[in-house]
This record gives C-alpha cells, sequence and structure tokens, in this order.
C-alpha cells in the first residue's frame, strides 16, 4: 500500500538506504534535516530544512500536514521526544523512533541472560528535564540516557502510536561515522595487539542492511512499544578481532588490559551485553 512517509535524518548512514529501500516500494519520501548534508535522492523525495531540536520552527514547518509513517532517526533525549509528541499528536498514523541497544548499558553485569524489552520499565523512568542535553561536549555521555528517556517521555505521555527500535551496534563497512568498525580494521593492518577486559563480554550486532530490513517491517506492523533488534549469535571483542584479523589473512594479536589502563576497545564489556530478539520473530 502507497503511504505518505516522513523521515527525521535520512541522509547518512542506514538512513540513506531506508530512503532508497521506501522509493523502490513506490512510496511518497519527504526528508527533514538542517539540510547540512547532501544527499543524491535528486527528485524523487520532498525536502524540509528544519532543526528537529527547535520547537517553533517545528511546528512552523509541520503546521498543514500529516503522515502515515514517521520514521525519526534524530530523537536523542526527552526534549526531542516532547516536540515529536507536540508537532505529531493526532496527524500521524504510526511513529517509529531509532533507539539503541545502549538503553541497557547500566544493566549489564546485574542481569546475567539476555536482556529482554521489559527489563526497562519505561512508565518508572524519572525524567531530567533540567540536565543539558544539547551540551555537545555531553553528547557521547548522556547518549544512552538520552534515548531511554526519550522513549521513557514518548511512552508515558501515550498521544503518539510509538514503535521504539533498540537497534544492536552496527557494524558497517561504509559509511560509518563512528569509526568503530573502521578502528579494529587499523589494529589489524598496523599490527598491534587488541587491548581488552579481561571478562571480555559478548555483545549483540546488527549491519545496515538488516536494520533497514526491520524498519521497514516495522513501519508496516502494529505492535507498539519497543523491540529488540539484532542479528542472530553476539560477539565478544576479541572474537570481533580474530574474524576481522582471518578475512585480512593477518595475526590476530591480543593483550588483556590490566587495571591501570583507562581505555579499552570498541564493544569491549566486563560482563555480556546481549539482546534477547524474541519479540522481532515472526509470529510473536
Amino acid at each position: 500500500m502507497h503511504k505518505n512517509i516522513l523521515i527525521i535524518g535520512g541522509t547518512r548512514f542506514f538512513g540513506k538506504q531506508l530512503v532508497r529501500r521506501l522509493l523502490a516500494k513506490g512510496h511518497s519520501v519527504t526528508i527533514a534535516t538542517r539540510g547540512q548534508t547532501a544527499d543524491d535522492f535528486g527528485n524523487a523525495v520532498k525536502r524540509l530544512h528544519v532543526d528537529r531540536r527547535n520547537e517553533a520552527a517545528m511546528h512552523a514547518v509541520f503546521a498543514k500536514t500529516s503522515y502515515d509513517l514517521v520514521y525519526d532517526q534524530m530523537c536523542y533525549s526527552p526534549l526531542d521526544a516532547a516536540i515529536a509528541l507536540d508537532v505529531f499528536a493526532g496527524k500521524i498514523g504510526r511513529y517509529v523512533m531509532s533507539s539503541t541497544i545502549e538503553t541497557y548499558r547500566h544493566l549489564v553485569g546485574k542481569i546475567r541472560r539476555p536482556l529482554r524489552e521489559n527489563d526497562l520499565d519505561l512508565s518508572q523512568v524519572s525524567i531530567n528535564w533540567q540536565y543539558p542535553w544539547r551540551d555537545p561536549a555531553l553528547a557521547d555521555a548522556s547518549y544512552a540516557a538520552g534515548k531511554l528517556q526519550a522513549e521513557a517521555v514518548l511512552l508515558q505521555d501515550g498521544r503518539l502510536p510509538v514503535a521504539s527500535l533498540r537497534i544492536a551496534h552496527v557494524l558497517a563497512a561504509q559509511d560509518d561515522f563512528t569509526g568503530r568498525l573502521a578502528s579494529y580494521i587499523r589494529t589489524v593492518q598496523q599490527g598491534r595487539p587488541l587491548r581488552h577486559l579481561a571478562g571480555a563480554g559478548c555483545t549483540s550486532f546488527l549491519n545496515v542492511e538488516a536494520i533497514v530490513d526491520a524498519m521497514l517491517w516495522a513501519g508496516e506492523a502494529d505492535f507498539l512499544g519497543p523491540v529488540n533488534l539484532a542479528c542472530e549469535g553476539s560477539l565478544s571483542a576479541p572474537q570481533l578481532h580474530e574474524r576481522i584479523a582471518h578475512l585480512m589473512g593477518k595475526p590476530a594479536l591480543l593483550h588483556v588490559a590490566d587495571n591501570q589502563e583507562k581505555e579499552n576497545s570498541p564493544f569491549d564489556y566486563a560482563h555480556d551485553f546481549v539482546m534477547d530478539t524474541t519479540r522481532a520473530q515472526p509470529g510473536i
């Protein structure tokens, strides 16, 4: 069925692939961005230039519009979620928020099994409206809490039909602005050992194609609330390093970090950090 779809974001990483897949399915796609990142969609999409953190601008741009489906890839804090509620309530058919495995980070080591959606009771999450969510210097430090509180604001309010996608750690060979996978490749190329914690817990991963598949599924489905998205299986940091080294035909050098070393490798955890994906399986 043809849909009128808005993507907040959509000009980098898996957002670009989502746009292309939606267009291929014959949907009408509008992308809302600040206009700072070029895209190659030509006249196939409608573009709206707006800062989604600016409440007045959001109200002005979307005052007379409605959509069957909104994908919000730029909802990073409770402030962003509150704007989405006020701007889109009563005007859209479905709202899909890109969330993250990092919402569970504070439970790592406390729950010794794959993490389930209901391990986070969003109805009981306190919202910190005074925290400086928009401070760029705090972007990394506040990422997990910001996503969790954004989910909580949306659920506690209840005015939008929300599905939040808790996306596992992304592995991508191209367009990965995080640089995490690239850091593993460089370590192997340079013949350096991978520094990792003694526990070397496993974690969940997902590739870009699988993310887009899941987002398309979520847009067509009717479930509400959070859902964990990850590929089958999990890897520890040393296991990921070893796989990359094998593919490159180079030795996989490892180094267990001692207590004096402050930084460890990306995706390296003292305990398993794995999501249960039962809810995302067909028929569940």
